[in-house]
């Protein structure tokens, strides 16, 4: 049993749980602020209209990285499982063409980005100095989409390599580096949201090369070996990672319309201040994701290992965690939103609008972590479909639900939107959860995948 493996399965679970959910979740924090540096640097410095831009662009750029997470998601659980089962030649393979197929993806979505952002961005009502920002904002991820989506499914694969300290480190400096590239090319040089776009790219790419080097030498528990690509194993990925692409791609196409609605109701300051709630909701849901996801790793293998009753000992210190970030979340977003949100605006005449949109959306954290952490548990035991109905549901589906019951509300309905989707997708979830809980540990048939693997395309 080699060391990645020995952690997993032998490791006392609340020993396990602290050893990879504390790092897990001070990576995904410190991935967050990044993005917390990036709003308040265009918010302060560039004003409403580039805060604006770069919330109606955003969502692309997510939808972008959405595709490379299809396939380190898809891969990851598989990967996981076929280290608890001991078939490191199968896991070794999976990661060797998973990380070609993220390149090749990453080509198609630039190339789709590049020459679709006036089309797309115009759709959406931007016209004029908005629409200019947009448009150059997203043709600077697009130029490096080959590269810069690799940095989630490299941080995935380290992590599964028992590297939990390095995934963490990893995250940190990416996030260093973004911040001082970025402060220097939008306020030193003058590059304006330009600059913001290049910061980040720059810094990925430092982050992928980095990471890609850690696994050249073939000491980790992942290895680059000769690929072999198979129809069951591109199924399996394409399968597994469904759920969290769909989840983002679904959520993005409601963010989108919701930045329709919000310029149509609220002009440039609704889409700049929707720009602000969405990028504080980001720092309570990656801290939560980055604990709640961290564990995948550890559940996938000892499920593959068939140690069931460790795989219940890990979900129960997830679900116990996830509630407390949340509600800490929550509280802090509902009594200092004020302080929260004046980093973020040049034009203070928007705090007003800024705190009632914070103050409401603090609700949703009340709720969304359990149907968060119920989604994660069914990927990492390899339930897609229980996943993805759970993830869509909260991303897009009762959300574009509630929009025409919340519309006559114009702007006070559309901030009600997200807390109110979250409270249905739980309840949802917990459904689920209940009508599973006697199938959740019998292995799924992609775990019989090995016999069947060796197809060659």
């Amino acid at each position: 049993m080699n060391d990645s493996q020995s952690f997993f399965l032998k490791t006392k679970p609340s020993k396990l749980f602290m050893l990879a959910a504390i790092p897990g979740g001070i990576s995904m924090l410190a991935s967050s602020l990044y993005g917390v540096f990036e709003s308040i640097f265009v918010g302060k410095f560039l004003g409403t209209t580039a805060f604006a831009a770069f919330g109606m662009a955003f969502p692309f750029v997510i939808m972008n990285f959405a595709l490379a997470e299809l396939v380190g998601v898809g891969s990851s659980v598989p990967i996981s499982i076929f280290i608890g089962q001991k078939e490191d030649e199968k896991a070794n393979n999976y990661f060797t063409c998973s990380i070609l197929l993220t390149i090749f993806t990453g080509i198609l979505s630039g190339l789709l980005i590049f020459f679709g952002a006036p089309i797309f961005l115009s759709w959406m009502g931007a016209e004029g100095k908005l629409l200019e920002y947009a448009v150059n904002y997203l043709r600077i991820y697009a130029l490096f989409s080959p590269i810069v989506p690799l940095m989630f499914s490299v941080d995935n694969y380290l992590r599964i390599s028992g590297k939990l300290k390095t995934s963490m480190g990893l995250n940190i400096a990416f996030s260093v580096v973004t911040i001082g590239l970025e402060l220097l090319f939008i306020k030193v040089i003058g590059w304006e949201l330009n600059g913001a776009a290049f910061g980040t790219c720059i810094a990925m790419t430092a982050g992928v090369v980095f990471a890609i080097a850690m696994f050249l030498p073939g000491k980790l528990q992942l290895k680059f070996v000769k690929p072999r690509f198979s129809k069951e194993m591109i199924a399996q990925i394409y399968k597994n990672g469904f759920a969290p692409f769909l989840t983002n791609i679904s959520g993005r196409l409601f963010s989108i319309i919701m930045n329709i609605l919000l310029l149509k109701f609220g002009g440039e300051p609704g889409v700049a201040i929707y720009a602000v709630v969405m990028t504080l909701a980001g720092i309570v849901e990656q801290l939560l994701y980055g604990v709640v996801d961290s564990l995948q790793p550890a559940i996938g293998c000892n499920f593959g290992a068939e140690h069931f009753d460790r795989v219940k000992k890990i979900e129960r210190y997830i679900f116990t965690t996830a509630a407390s970030i949340s509600f800490v979340g929550a509280a802090v977003m509902f009594l200092f939103p004020s302080t929260i949100a004046t980093p973020f605006l040049e034009d203070l005449s928007l705090l007003d609008l800024a705190v009632y949109a914070i103050k409401i959306s603090s609700v949703t954290y009340l709720i969304k972590w359990l149907g968060t952490a119920i989604q994660c548990f069914f990927m990492a035991l390899e339930k897609p479909l229980q996943a993805m109905v759970i993830s869509v549901s909260s991303a897009c589906v009762f959300p574009m639900i509630l929009i025409p019951i919340l519309l006559p509300f114009e702007l006070t309905g559309l901030w009600w939107n997200y807390p109110l989707a979250a409270l249905l997708a739980s309840v949802l979830a917990v459904i689920i959860l209940i009508a599973n809980k006697n199938k959740l540990f019998i292995p799924s048939e992609n775990q019989n995948l090995a016999e069947t693997e060796d197809e060659e395309l």
